[in-house]
């Protein structure tokens, strides 16, 4: 009835430029879908930490502001 070629479907997922920009693409969406997952996870397990406060010297950030206004 639905006769399906094994082999034509290996051939075009790892053979062609086509099938592997859909196992790239596919590959993508799951890690999306699984990392939201995990972190509604966490957060539904850590609702009860509270937020930060903000006066920890300890934190560091990538774009850190607060350097360059105080060397101005």
């Amino acid at each position: 009835m639905f006769g399906m070629d094994f082999s034509a479907i290996y051939h075009f997922l790892f053979e062609t430029y086509a099938g592997i920009g859909v196992l790239i693409g596919a590959s993508i969406v799951l890690c999306i879908i699984i990392a939201a997952l995990l972190e509604l996870r966490t957060r539904k397990t850590f609702v009860d930490r509270g937020p930060r406060p903000e006066d920890e010297e300890d934190e560091w950030s990538m774009f850190d502001d607060e350097d360059s206004k105080t060397n101005e």
